[in-house]
């Protein structure tokens, strides 16, 4: 047990230093190779913390040969969140999954804590985490019930899931970490152990600023990615090409590469719910765009909120009065959140490195070379 709780304090560490516990030399990111896509610009960190106010944390936990989860925390704004609630909605696209929280915010519209992704098995934990840091916070002495929202992969085939190795204090610790700039994606946080059409997955994140004219908006998206499909990457069939993808063992004799995936949406401009849903719906188009196709078996989640400074609810109030967009002016934001999301999840597996874990799995990651060759060469 000492050696564990060692292992897990270097994990934190490496994190905040700003590299996986992973062995190998960084990876880059799609656009940092030279090939950015979609017609809007970036903010400054191509990241969700692209959006005022918004931290992620990370705690990865890699111990022995079995042990390859961890957890990832969103913190929508640095204020005491129980009291200034955010804005939200969540989206199914498939629900082969535990979410949650999920009920709370389709009844009142908002979010009152930071959003947690872990394993499946840890959603008890990732619960206890958010739920004792809210109540930890000054002013929230007399708080009896807070609703958790927690999203979840299947770690399973690289970390010994049933080991529960998450604990509440991960959660804590991953939330009390979170921090503005860059993010760290790939083998991180809750993305540690994931799998993707495949290949290694991860944490992925990406943004989009829209021009003034548009009203200057910035939307940034987060990834889990755990999920399969026919894996296309701008436009250019990959998987098909490397003869990796779901059905393919009705052809030949391949694993299924089926899985799960949540995606968080963040964005300054002024949202309510009904219009957040909307929203949402629109990553599963970014989604799509690169070959997953919600099976059975995936727990396809999006999650979005909306941190426009005036439009945070104070539970005190008795009544609340807000701004927000016309139905007409939320196009060009359906358009940017289809490009940030399919970036981020294109980004998690570019940023990924092959890992080793429980029973000795082995998961290559994305073979980078080939498909630059392949985006070079359509």
């Amino acid at each position: 047990m000492k050696m564990m709780k060692k292992h897990y304090i270097l994990a934190v560490v490496a994190v905040l230093m700003g590299f996986t516990v992973s062995a190998g030399q960084p990876h880059k990111t799609l656009r940092q190779l030279g090939f950015p896509t979609g017609i809007f610009e970036t903010g400054t960190y191509n990241a969700i913390t692209d959006v005022p106010g918004v931290t992620v944390g990370h705690v990865t936990c890699i111990e022995g040969d079995s042990i390859r989860t961890g957890v990832t925390a969103i913190v929508p704004h640095q204020g005491d969140i129980f009291r200034n609630k955010v804005p939200a909605a969540i989206y199914v696209g498939n629900g082969f999954g535990k979410l949650a929280g999920v009920t709370q915010v389709r009844e009142l519209g908002n979010i009152e804590t930071p959003v947690i992704l872990t394993n499946t098995l840890s959603v008890a934990a990732g619960i206890e985490g958010a739920v004792r840091y809210t109540l930890m916070q000054p002013g929230n002495e007399n708080v009896r019930s807070v609703n958790a929202v927690v999203g979840e992969t299947n770690d399973g085939r690289l970390n010994k899931i049933r080991q529960m190795y998450v604990t509440p204090q991960m959660v804590i610790d991953a939330i009390n970490n979170a921090h503005g700039g860059p993010v760290e994606q790939g083998n991180v946080g809750a993305g540690t152990g994931t799998i993707c059409f495949g290949f290694k997955g991860g944490i992925g994140t990406s943004s989009r600023v829209l021009p003034e004219s548009l009203g200057g908006y910035t939307i940034g998206v987060l990834v889990q990615t755990n999920y399969g499909g026919i894996l296309e990457i701008d436009g250019v069939q990959v998987g098909q090409r490397l003869q990796k993808h779901d059905f393919i063992n009705h052809v030949r004799k391949a694993e299924n590469v089926d899985g799960s995936c949540m995606m968080v949406v963040i964005t300054d401009a002024p949202l309510d719910s009904r219009n957040l849903e909307r929203v949402a719906k629109r990553a599963m188009m970014g989604m799509a765009k690169t070959g997953g196709i919600a099976s059975n078996g995936s727990g396809d989640y999006v999650i979005a909120l909306s941190v426009a400074p005036g439009n945070l609810i104070n539970d005190t109030a008795r009544t609340i009065t807000s701004t927000v967009l016309a139905n007409g002016e939320m196009s060009s934001i359906f358009a940017a959140t289809i490009e940030a999301t399919a970036e981020a999840l294109w980004n998690s597996l570019f940023m990924a490195e092959s890992m080793t874990g429980w029973g000795g799995n082995h998961v290559d990651a994305l073979p980078v070379e080939r498909v630059l060759e392949m985006l070079r060469n359509r």
